[in-house]
């Protein structure tokens, strides 16, 4: 019987059956496949899939002896071939329970993980130990997807990482069908949910890799789940038989703390005086970050803001500055979230409270990951309880507003009805509220709740690709070239690695032109830019855009239905949810730690005896 590698080399090369895609071609095949392993590698990896002890593994690419907490009951149900979830809390070690058994087992391990951002942190941590990993991102231009696909497809790596959005394309579901795939890893599982706390339509998708695939066992990961949320994400990936292993939630060496103060600012700066070390300030406004930020510098701590209205490459140089420590504070909304893996942060301040137990916990939990003593405040007044008040009604507008927003969402692309299925449009936010005279706080909820009816979906901050496209002839170019030496590094990175690019946009990645050039990324732009100034080409930055895709043809504003589990079901939740955090914060006698805990049905909490209840602050 043929291997899936050898099927798909002889439905591509075979005669009279022509190849998936156009770029495949057996002339092309020895160029297609790059980055072969050397045969130490080859050996050294197989040596590695037929090691009999995961501990084994761990120490010869990790360096640690054993295993922490669940670790080693998710990797032996996961060699077991049983479908499994694994709820640990943030530093709890969930990379290491889908790495190990992925090294151990035939195959290649899928990784569905919503941020491109944490991908390429773990692809690059694994590259690192020597482990071959990829990844498939919307930066990457068609001809790029399709090598790395068929190096998957080929055995040439152990892990491919790709967003949810990814599983439903055509080329990656034909290429899927030569894969041998080992297990699928979900994390951020609770995404899958829609009684989660950050619910992603994309996520439900995933459950027709069961159908593709239903003999592959799936591992599906959370730091953050109530026992219903786990019980739908079962349901959601098709679960063959229901499995979960718990870590305890608690963190002794964080102190939580809510404090009512009247003049927050006064407060924060005393907490930052107080704790030394690296902090991340959590505030529900991006203009909150901005005026914080500043505030912060002004008094000689150096601190930078970031929002989800960043340009992605500035967002990408706040992160590194604040990781790497050149920056002691990061101002930020619950935009900087999944991804942060800054093991020293000895203090996290929430300004305002966030709309769930959920995402604090979430958050509070990225103190304190080298388990070192850390502290988590939560500062409190009057005036959030009447935020707090408001927010249900914020969040879900009433139905009539909401059907007027997808009317005026439709004349504003001059959509017909009965016409635009899969349509897509960049969508300004300001500008339509402007026009059509509402709130875009409104508008977004509108459009999150007009998401889950199935009508149109929201992206805010999609990240466009860079692209480049050369504006003299070829003939011409070399003779620029030399003209102009300092750039003769980025010209040549820029034709070795792409074609296409005299004829027409060429999507670009800098970070590896940078690589390639052996230039700082931040120079590779400022060089591109020098070259589209002078006419040699045309570079248009990368920047984050936001979309709406047509889910269906459009209707009649009053026939969009808005059923109890769109609306008013959800709405519930929302304000049990909201009820929870207001709890939290108005709970004088309940230690803060057992509260969260017992929150996530552990009920056998015991007061932690650092938090502010604890000590009788």
């Amino acid at each position: 019987m043929l291997s899936s590698q050898d099927k798909y080399l002889q439905d591509i090369l075979g005669e009279p059956k022509s190849p998936p895609f156009p770029e495949i071609s057996f002339k092309s095949w020895e160029g297609l496949i790059r980055d072969t392993p050397s045969e130490r590698a080859v050996e050294t990896q197989r040596a590695v899939t037929t090691a009999g002890d995961p501990r084994a593994v761990l120490k010869q690419y990790w360096g640690y002896d054993d295993f922490r907490g669940i670790q080693r009951e998710i990797i032996d149900s996961i060699l077991d071939g049983q479908d499994t979830v694994g709820l640990m809390p943030t530093g709890g070690g969930k990379s290491v329970t889908f790495q190990v058994p992925a090294l151990m087992m035939e195959g290649i391990c899928l990784v569905i993980t919503p941020l491109i951002a944490l991908m390429k942190d773990q692809v690059e941590h694994l590259r690192s130990r020597g482990i071959r990993a990829t990844m498939i991102h919307s930066g990457m231009t068609r001809t790029e997807i399709v090598q790395e696909l068929d190096n998957a497809i080929l055995g040439n790596y152990k892990f491919l990482y790709l967003s949810p959005e990814r599983i439903h394309t055509e080329m990656f579901q034909i290429k899927l069908e030569y894969m041998n795939v080992s297990f699928i890893a979900v994390d951020e599982a609770h995404c899958i949910s829609q009684w989660g706390f950050d619910f992603r339509p994309s996520y439900l998708q995933l459950s027709a890799l069961r159908e593709w695939l239903p003999e592959v066992p799936i591992l599906a990961l959370t730091a953050t789940a109530t026992a219903i949320v786990l019980d739908d994400i079962q349901e959601c990936l098709r679960f063959r038989k229901k499995r979960v292993f718990r870590m305890s939630f608690a963190r002794k060496n964080i102190a939580y703390r809510v404090k009512e103060v009247d003049v927050k600012e006064e407060e924060l700066f005393r907490l930052l005086d107080q704790y030394p070390g690296t902090a991340i300030v959590y505030t529900r406004s991006r203009e909150g970050t901005v005026e914080a930020a500043e505030s912060l510098n002004r008094n000689g701590i150096s601190a930078l803001y970031y929002h989800a209205g960043l340009n992605p490459a500035d967002k990408d140089a706040r992160q590194e500055s604040w990781q790497a420590g050149r920056t002691r504070v990061m101002v930020a909304t619950n935009a900087f979230g999944m991804g942060i893996d800054k093991p020293d942060v000895r203090l996290v301040v929430h300004l305002d409270p966030p709309d769930s137990i959920e995402a604090y916990f979430q958050e509070a939990g990225r103190a304190g990951r080298d388990g070192k003593p850390s502290v988590a405040y939560l500062l409190f007044n009057s005036l959030d309880k009447f935020k707090f008040n408001s927010r249900v009604r914020q969040t879900f507008p009433p139905k009539e507003k909401v059907r007027d927003i997808y009317e005026d969402i439709g004349c504003y692309y001059q959509m017909a009805e009965g016409c635009g299925e899969g349509a897509r449009f960049e969508f300004d936010l300001n500008d339509f509220s402007r026009k059509f005279k509402h709130f875009p706080l409104t508008v977004t909820n509108a459009l999150t709740i007009l998401e889950r009816g199935g009508y149109m979906a929201y992206t805010p901050n999609e990240e466009r690709t860079s692209r480049v496209m050369m504006l003299v002839r070829r003939e011409d170019f070399y003779h620029h070239r030399s003209r102009y030496p300092e750039t003769e590094k980025v010209l040549t990175a820029l034709m070795r690695n792409y074609s296409g690019l005299f004829t027409q946009y060429v999507f670009i990645d800098e970070e590896k032109l940078a690589k390639e050039a052996e230039l700082a990324p931040e120079d590779i732009y400022g060089e591109l830019l020098a070259l589209s100034r002078m006419r040699l080409l045309d570079y248009v930055p990368r920047r984050a855009t936001d979309r709406i895709t047509f889910l269906r043809d459009r209707v009649d504003k009053e026939r969009v239905a808005l059923p109890p589990e769109v609306y008013e079901t959800r709405r519930e939740q929302y304000d049990r949810r909201i009820n929870g955090m207001l709890n939290y914060c108005l709970s004088p006698d309940v230690c803060r730690s057992q509260f969260l805990l017992q929150y996530f049905d552990d009920h056998d909490a015991q007061p932690c005896g650092v938090c502010d209840v604890c000590l009788g602050e």
